[in-house]
């Protein structure tokens, strides 16, 4: 039994460790996006598209590893979200879809019809983060489940609190966007995106916050896993470390660095996506499934694992160098297409 539990625990980490990786290296791409309305010029946004180029379209490797690696290792998690999320699931795939297919079919097409393709572009990827986001809200306010079924309506997943955490995702997303540009653009585009940069870091602190206080009052066992005594000596660093990296990341915008604030953003996703493994540890579908309760066979986790941990090593070290290869400012004489 000390064995099943302790793959099923790798699983678990793997799966946080391979949608974070997603949040991550798509969030950015998908803030472009978010922010491309920003930036009507023709040539500024032939540069945002070239900025990302390279390296977008394996973004979604790691979404694929976190929803492959739950049906597989955590079936009955995923017969239980799946129904609850069919909706925002959807949605999601619909705005990727658009979004990649705007992205490759805009430089093959004449300047009227590429608006067209621009807006499919903004659009696709404004709907893929909401429906993201309200995803994980819906996530976070708890499935009905009875016995080991799924027992909600169709129109669970819309609440107050998931339309919150769209619009925060929305919010954070833009603001890695903004970070991105600063550290891969120059000039005036770069300007530009300091100025968008300080906005929506305040909107993401809001947006922290908000999400922060609302959590609490969605389930007594947030509460009590945030501020009961002993516990919240363990949760308090969380908090304090936001507090630490928001006043690294505004002297370095003040500073005008280029490599910090993306990073610096990064981070707090990071402790974000923390907190939220705080609230549902041990939870898969909170407050209703451990990741214990559905673990798929032992023999299957672990033959699993193996084939994991050769793929992950060699997708991690191809996008390292993906990212290396491409490194330093874009040029607007230098594009990728």
């Amino acid at each position: 039994m000390t064995g099943a539990i302790d793959i099923a625990t790798i699983w678990a980490f793997i799966i946080a460790f391979a949608v974070f990786i997603y949040v991550v290296m798509d969030g950015f791409d998908l803030g472009l996006g978010i922010l491309f309305p920003l930036f009507p010029n023709k040539s500024d946004r032939d540069l945002i598209m070239n900025s990302v180029a390279p390296v977008w379209d394996g973004n979604e490797t790691w979404l694929v590893l976190g929803g492959g690696g739950m049906m597989a290792a955590f079936p009955l998690a995923y017969a239980v979200l799946m129904p609850a999320l069919y909706t925002p699931v959807i949605a999601m795939l619909i705005g990727l879809i658009f979004r990649g297919v705007a992205f490759e079919f805009r430089w093959r097409t004449t300047q009227s019809e590429r608006n067209r393709w621009d807006l499919a572009f903004a659009g696709g990827s404004l709907l893929a983060t909401l429906a993201q986001g309200i995803a994980l809200g819906a996530i976070l306010q708890g499935i009905h489940v009875e016995g080991r079924h799924y027992a909600g309506g169709w129109w669970d997943w819309l609440t107050p609190f998931s339309i919150l955490t769209g619009a925060a995702l929305v919010v954070g997303y833009a603001l890695l966007g903004a970070t991105w540009l600063v550290m891969k653009t120059e000039g005036e585009l770069r300007d530009r995106a300091y100025r968008l940069s300080w906005l929506l870091l305040f909107g993401m602190l809001g947006a922290i916050g908000a999400v922060s206080i609302a959590t609490p009052f969605l389930h007594v066992q947030y509460a009590q896993r945030w501020f009961t005594w002993p516990n919240i000596i363990l949760t308090a660093p969380v908090p304090i470390a936001v507090a630490a990296v928001t006043v690294m990341l505004l002297r370095s915008l003040a500073g005008r660095q280029d490599y910090w604030p993306f990073f610096l953003s990064l981070v707090l996703f990071a402790l974000s996506y923390a907190g939220l493994g705080i609230s549902m540890y041990p939870y898969i579908v909170p407050q209703s499934i451990t990741i214990w309760q559905a673990a798929s066979p032992q023999t299957s986790q672990l033959f699993m694992l193996f084939g994991v941990a050769v793929l992950v090593p060699l997708v991690l070290g191809y996008t390292a160098w993906a990212y290396w290869v491409f490194r330093g400012k874009v040029k607007p004489e230098s594009g990728y297409h």
